[in-house]
């Protein structure tokens, strides 16, 4: 029989990243649509490589017609160019790097299907049961399935078995082509003790995030599925870290819910049957489908511009965190403008539908706020209206 399809519906856990022990979990085996969480088995799979010397970082990976052609989150790469194995690492790591996932699969695979179906073997091997992965970005496809147990068995693993590398997960931002890209997790930023790992975002699951926090010397992996928001699953992933540690720094250890009481993100509806009947077969197509990625491809705003890169992306960072609850998975970019007068970095947040470019312009226009919308060209409009 075939997958059934996710329910997207809110599933959670909290572990202990030394024991694996649960300390707190709700709907921890409902399978569900993985987003761009699924790049951290492609990261995996990565560092399985460079592990045994069969891949280095230095070493150059080819770009294909297939993998430039994947819909955002991407770098934008050209078929027939090349790209760094630690520049697909940190583009995964954080801009979610759709393009930079189909070169990883390639490389290892041959193609992304079989890359594939070697990540579900690799699922199997580390006690992921209930996860099935059917392309290397994340991006829509029905039979692409995952529960939160096993997203937080993948987070521990990778820290187990790949801590040699487990640092790109902590990147605020790098450095490609003179573009400053910067991180979509927004949680690891601000919660103390946070150092990784994923977010992940498309229209049938809603807002997913596996975090990984350490406090006074123990770790907790946190996993959370179908925020309705980016900001409402991040808040939310914070309370059940705070709980989780407040919990374990209180004596002895109890296996009772720590959390029981605790909100849950209002839920994105179910895909209906028919939706889901419509969904492209040909993995070729996944980009052609509802939702896309970590964030929707098209409009964003500028809130700034600086003569250098460091204030630029405090400022965006500012914003991103006042108003992310209009913006969303939206991407923070440094863009460098070279002029005869010296470098400008502009401070923009992309990956917005127009409607949220506009009501957030809007809304920080009204706090006296510097704001333009920016274009699907790149191009900023100097009044929100």
């Amino acid at each position: 029989m075939g997958a059934s399809p996710a329910a997207a519906r809110y599933a959670a856990i909290v572990i202990e990243a030394d024991t694996g022990r649960v300390v707190y979990e709700k709907n921890p085996d409902k399978r569900n649509f993985p987003a761009s969480l699924t790049k951290m088995m492609t990261l995996y799979m990565l560092f399985d490589r460079l592990a045994a010397g069969k891949l280095t970082l230095g070493q150059q990976l080819p770009v294909s017609t297939h993998a430039s052609s994947m819909s955002p989150s991407k770098l934008g790469l050209k078929p027939g160019e090349t790209i760094s194995v630690e520049d697909v690492v940190l583009a995964l790591c954080t801009r979610s790097a759709n393009d930079a996932a189909v070169v990883a699969a390639e490389a290892i695979g041959g193609s992304e299907s079989k890359f594939a179906a070697m990540m579900t073997d690799k699922a199997r091997q580390l006690g992921m049961m209930r996860t099935t992965f059917r392309n290397a970005s994340g991006l829509p496809n029905n039979g692409q399935l995952s529960t939160a147990r096993d997203m937080a068995t993948l987070g521990r693993a990778l820290i187990r078995t790949h801590g040699r590398y487990y640092h790109y997960f902590s990147t605020r931002q790098f450095v490609y082509k003179g573009d400053v890209i910067g991180t979509h997790n927004r949680l690891m930023l601000r919660y103390a003790g946070a150092d990784g790992i994923k977010t992940g975002y498309i229209n049938a699951s809603g807002f997913n995030l596996v975090a990984s926090a350490k406090r006074e010397g123990q770790r907790l992996i946190g996993v959370v599925f179908g925020g309705n928001t980016a900001a409402a699953r991040d808040n939310h992933m914070a309370d059940l870290l705070d709980r989780g540690f407040a919990a374990l720094s209180g004596g002895e250890k109890k296996p009772e819910p720590l959390i029981a009481a605790a909100p849950e993100p209002r839920q994105p509806p179910a895909p209906t049957r028919a939706a889901m009947k419509a969904l492209p077969r040909d993995e070729d197509k996944a980009e052609r489908m509802t939702g896309s990625g970590d964030a929707e491809p098209g409009w964003g705003i500028q809130v700034g511009a600086f003569g250098k890169s460091d204030p630029a992306e405090a400022a965006a960072m500012k914003v991103s965190r006042q108003y992310g609850h209009l913006i969303g998975e939206g991407e923070i970019r440094i863009e460098p403008v070279r002029s005869a007068k010296g470098t400008i970095y502009r401070a923009r947040i992309l990956g917005l539908s127009e409607t949220k470019a506009r009501n957030t312009c809007k809304r920080m226009e009204r706090a006296k706020q510097t704001c333009q919308v920016v274009t699907p060209r790149g191009q900023s409009l100097a009044m929100a209206r």
